[in-house]
């Protein structure tokens, strides 16, 4: 298995239990996360499964959804 590192091909990251949110689009156009042994998260995106992966530490992870929850990206996307 190569290092698990950004880039990667989601496809080699061996053992990777994908899921997306319930609020995905249902044309399936969203992003998908998997926990990695260590404590990092993986996330790729669904219409190209075998792209390559992101990889995130669990603090960086906590920041970005913390972030998410209080509104901090909302100017990014229409939230309506």
């Amino acid at each position: 298995m190569p290092k698990i590192a950004n880039g990667v091909p989601a496809g080699l990251i061996e053992g990777a239990a994908w899921r997306k949110s319930a609020r995905s689009n249902p044309n399936g156009n969203c992003v998908e996360m998997a926990g990695l042994p260590g404590g990092d998260v993986a996330v790729r995106n669904s219409r190209d499964p075998e792209g390559p992966a992101l990889i995130y530490t669990h603090a960086e992870m906590t920041a970005f959804i913390q972030g998410a929850k209080d509104g901090d990206f909302d100017d990014l996307v229409d939230v309506g």
